[in-house]
């Protein structure tokens, strides 16, 4: 049978920055099947080099529009560990609980903005606002809340002011804190309607075996610090996180690849799930269950569950947070910082996987070396060969053509959630 194909895709829409899906099969023949992340370099390890460790937080944020919390939380936790700062509890609190309000926002934006109108076949959400008024209305309201979130605890939806090296700067008031509880409360009714119609959805039917890596979990799911686990059973500590990523130049990418134990390992909503299931709320185990999502689940598709799964759990967490907080007396929110020569590492689980950052620090208090390793920069590789794996289990059929071929190779992509502009590092 003679097939031929061709997808050429320049820029991929509906993700963060600039990469390129290039699929040729020529009578058969799969000539080409490739993933290349093509947006312009940003050398921002090279941007912290000199700054004072009082700003260079507020630097970091800037790296992202979209985790800018999760930028900012690592980096100010590579200072403190260079530094020997303990956070007080009241600040650790306050930072994971903005850390949920942007997981929950991240997450929302992806799946219902981002993903869902490719089960729709619309071109972007701009038909469904007309066509699902609803579900247009609903997607609003549950990212609304989100951003109110981070608002309220980090002082800005994104690129954070209240987070600083030993703390946090301000503790919200109790009363604007239970009325987030009261809407956090209530937004389950609207991810319940969620969770309802991705299970009207048809996933692809793919797998491709890999290896997923995340923070490990001790008592609570990991969002914050602690060891590094791979499914294949690799194990590192926070500090020790360049033999877990590895990094590496292809020649076709602007990014750096990753590896581990595999040609490639996938990091993200998938990933942590894989990696810390038995953790999650019970509540999210619930929906889990009910869209049949278990560990491990290698297809990439599920990613998109898995991120719901996981809104689930950080507005459940939420919750319990702002009543630990409502309850108690606030406490210390600052530790007191004095720069030091030293070396820090943080791992901090951003929305889309596993982000490092690595500072040196004169006595002084400036960097001398940053390094940054973001979670996109360790899924192109993976992307990369779930493309080749899913052009060879799909495009060999009658039935296939161009267009479907592009959509299910956009939709693979997709469910990465990349944030391409953060892995040209």
């Amino acid at each position: 049978m003679k097939i031929n194909l061709n997808v050429d895709v320049r820029h991929l829409s509906r993700v963060e920055g600039h990469g390129n899906i290039k699929i040729q099969v020529e009578n058969g023949e799969i000539k080409e099947a490739r993933w290349d992340t093509v947006e312009t370099p940003r050398f921002f390890e090279v941007m912290l080099k000199n700054k004072h460790y009082s700003t260079a937080g507020l630097l970091a944020a800037r790296i992202c529009g979209i985790c800018s919390i999760s930028h900012c939380l690592c980096s100010i936790r590579a200072t403190e560990n260079a530094f020997k700062v303990v956070v007080p509890e009241t600040a650790a609190k306050l930072r994971l609980l903005a850390k949920h309000g942007e997981t929950f926002q991240s997450h929302i934006l992806h799946i219902l903005f981002l993903a869902a109108p490719d089960f729709f076949n619309e071109p972007s959400v701009i038909p469904l606002i007309e066509k699902k008024p609803d579900l247009a209305a609903m997607a609003i309201r549950l990212k609304g809340l989100a951003n109110r979130l981070c608002d309220t605890v980090a002082g800005r939806t994104t690129h954070p002011v209240a987070f600083q090296v030993g703390g946090v700067t301000m503790v919200p008031q109790k009363r604007v804190l239970l009325g987030l509880r009261d809407e956090l409360f209530r937004s389950l009714d609207d991810l319940k309607k969620v969770a309802d119609l991705f299970a009207t959805f048809t996933l692809p039917d793919f797998i491709r075996e890999t290896e997923f890596v995340s923070l490990k979990g001790e008592k609570e799911y990991p969002y914050i610090g602690g060891s590094l686990i791979s499914s294949d059973g690799v194990e590192h500590k926070e500090q020790d996180y360049q033999p877990m990523t590895n990094e590496y130049v292809d020649k076709n990418n602007t990014s750096k690849w990753s590896k581990l134990s595999r040609e490639s390992y996938a990091v993200g909503a998938l990933a942590r799930f894989n990696n810390n299931a038995l953790l999650l709320h019970p509540k999210a185990s619930e929906v889990a269950a009910f869209l049949g999502l278990k560990p491990v689940c290698h297809n990439p598709f599920m990613n998109n569950v898995a991120q719901l799964v996981e809104s689930f759990h950080v507005v459940h967490e939420a919750i319990r947070l702002i009543d630990e907080l409502v309850e108690s007396e606030p406490g210390e929110t600052m530790a007191k910082v004095t720069p030091r020569a030293g070396e820090g590492v943080s791992a901090v689980e951003a929305p889309r996987g596993i982000l490092f950052h690595h500072y040196t620090y004169d006595k002084t208090g400036r960097i001398i070396m940053a390094n940054c390793v973001v979670p996109t920069t360790q899924n192109n590789a993976n992307i990369h060969l779930d493309i080749k794996s899913l052009v060879k289990k799909f495009a060999m059929t009658k039935e296939m053509t161009d267009e479907k071929l592009e959509l299910l190779s956009s939709m693979l992509v997709r469910s990465y959630d990349p944030c391409i502009s953060c892995s040209v590092h």
